[in-house]
């Protein structure tokens, strides 16, 4: 059985056989499933958790509902 990798940007599963493997200077691996991801990591040093279209994004951002919905206490008229 062939592992399947994660995209370290998005977070999408990459498919056996495709992808970019990019390993820094210290050792740390990083997998990228498209040219897209490894742009915005590498060479734009963006953040996968303020780039919309990332997993990561959609998670805080549904974090951040749920705290809101929580802090905000019923009024009562």
């Amino acid at each position: 059985m062939v592992e399947q990798k994660i995209c370290s940007f998005c977070g999408t599963e990459i498919e056996p056989g495709t992808g970019k493997m990019f390993v820094k200077k210290d050792g740390t691996v990083f997998m990228f499933c498209t040219h897209k991801c490894y742009m915005n990591m590498i060479q734009m040093k963006r953040i996968p958790r303020t780039t919309e279209w990332t997993k990561a994004y959609a998670t805080a951002k549904a974090i951040s509902k749920a705290e809101k919905h929580v802090e905000q206490p019923e009024q009562k008229a």
